[in-house]
């Protein structure tokens, strides 16, 4: 028995971006100075500033969330302790629901599995329901979604995806809107192939929205997918904040701690 696909690319949701404060000893003359200074730094061409916006990810150390048709998720990525945490939530519409909660300290990881209804079709799934299962590594480096890799850090995979803008526009300050074409995307996973196959030629040119923090960094995107095949239309949501600032992903406590048993691997192949 199959689960379907707990991928990043199938999440999103909101973001709530920390303020930005300063002390500054100077006069409020320097004010002004100080905020033109920090404006220079993103390119006046959109989508070079869209590009560029993409590269803080590069050093591993912010929260995200993510949103899609019926999948949320938030996590956080901490390269200097080598470790990241993903939750997501899926509720197809039909009243069942699963979640997970997936931790990675290199060179462990922990799975956390809520199968809702499907628990009930499994032997001992209910008893694992509040239990982390230890991943033996061995096992699930082929396994997509039993794996966070630190040298992929960007589970939006934002950088990939910009690349395709073809029309875009600044409409604000720090806000942007335009057209993607994500028809050559296939591997992000932040957008599913096979709704992508789905689309077509509408593929070339889905709208988007973007936004930037006052140091150019990003801090969400916004793809409208239009209905395509069996997929109803939706927008698929990755939002960034504390750049710099998050914290080390928390090793399970021992007491909450089981190994994986084969039929964990199983319902992932």
């Amino acid at each position: 028995m199959n689960i379907r696909r707990w991928s990043f690319g199938m999440l999103a949701a909101t973001l709530l971006v920390p303020g930005l404060t300063a002390c500054n000893s100077g006069t409020d003359a320097d004010e002004p100075a100080a905020a033109n200074s920090s404006a220079a730094a993103v390119p006046a061409d959109p989508k070079e500033a869209l590009l560029a916006s993409t590269k803080e990810l590069e050093k591993g150390n912010f929260t995200f969330t993510l949103a899609g048709d019926g999948v949320t998720g938030q996590g956080l990525v901490h390269k200097p302790s080598n470790s990241a945490q993903v939750t997501m939530t899926m509720d197809d519409g039909s009243g069942t629901k699963m979640g997970m909660e997936l931790i990675h300290i290199q060179p462990e990881s922990w799975v956390k599995l809520d199968l809702g209804e499907l628990g009930a079709m499994i032997p001992g799934a209910a008893a694992m329901k509040d239990k982390y299962q230890h991943l033996d590594q061995s096992k699930v480096k082929d396994v997509r979604d039993l794996t966070l890799n630190m040298e992929d850090l960007d589970p939006g995979d934002s950088a990939m995806v910009l690349k395709g803008v073809t029309e875009v526009q600044k409409t604000g300050e720090g806000a942007y809107s335009g057209k993607v074409d994500v028809s050559g995307v296939t591997d992000a996973d932040s957008l599913d192939a096979d709704v992508i196959k789905a689309l077509g030629a509408q593929a070339k040119s889905l709208p988007f929205t973007a936004k930037l923090d006052a140091q150019g960094r990003l801090t969400e995107w916004v793809i409208s997918i239009p209905a395509a095949g069996e997929t109803k239309a939706h927008d698929i949501k990755v939002t960034y904040a504390d750049y710099g600032n998050a914290t080390a992903a928390q090793k399970p406590a021992a007491d909450k701690v089981v190994e994986a048993p084969a039929q964990t691997y199983e319902m992932f192949k």
